[in-house]
């Protein structure tokens, strides 16, 4: 027979750590607290790709947005189909992002998981707000892998779906 105090302290001792990120706010954790520093590189990563992302109607900003993705970067997207290059993924943003709206993660949501030998798979939502009006009025599901080299980090893959209108 199991005992049940032992079960239970069981369960708390492998549950994750939950503490908020520095930046940005009310990240959730959802890593072992030895892959602590690797959630607070990839949550800081992901701000500065979205920043880049959020200003790339300023000069410089839409290259260095680039910057950050492999040159054969896979882009799934629900609604715009796939990209499977960066030139090709950078061309939609140019056209469709820059200058209409930009990406705010939506605090909480924000998951790293470590890969072996190769890097981190981050997962999230996010919202769109638009710049013409102020209004964010999307809100999608993300999926990035990340792949660590050399001591640099690169997108390889990216998955944005169940795109909807934010209620």
């Amino acid at each position: 027979m199991i005992n049940l105090t032992f079960l239970i302290s069981a369960v708390l001792a492998v549950a994750p750590s939950r503490a908020p990120a520095p930046s940005p706010a009310n990240i959730q954790r959802v890593t072992i607290p030895a892959a602590d520093s690797l959630f607070d590189t990839i949550a800081a990563l992901d701000s500065a790709v979205f920043d880049a992302f959020n200003n790339c109607s300023a000069p410089g900003q839409l290259q260095k947005h680039a910057s950050y993705f492999s040159p054969d970067v896979e882009f799934y997207h629900d609604k715009g189909g796939v990209t499977w290059t960066r030139s090709a993924m950078i061309a939609n943003t140019r056209k469709n992002v820059c200058g209409h709206f930009r990406r705010e993660l939506i605090p909480g949501t924000l998951k790293v998981f470590p890969i072996k030998d190769f890097g981190a798979i981050e997962q999230g939502t996010h919202q769109f707000c638009q710049f013409a009006t102020g209004k964010c009025d999307g809100i999608a599901e993300f999926v990035i892998v990340w792949r660590h080299q050399k001591g640099s980090w690169q997108i390889t893959r990216v998955l944005s779906y169940a795109h909807r209108p934010l209620d």
